[in-house]
């Protein structure tokens, strides 16, 4: 999941802007247990989309 979407309870503001002590304590949480939850949605499937043609390209040289 990524951060861009999630609400604080405690403030009530998106945790990506980290107003308060409780979305950036958050906010480092996830950055820190998946390095790719800073990406956003596009970026992700864009990151998908290049390594399978990368793999399809070597599966079609190796044949």
């Amino acid at each position: 999941m990524t951060y861009d979407r999630l609400v604080c309870a405690n403030c009530a503001a998106p945790v990506s802007e980290g107003r308060c002590p409780v979305c950036r304590a958050n906010r480092e949480r996830i950055q820190q247990q998946n390095p790719l939850s800073g990406l956003n949605p596009m970026a992700l499937i864009a990151l998908v989309v290049v390594l399978v043609a990368a793999v399809a390209l070597l599966a079609h040289q190796t044949a």
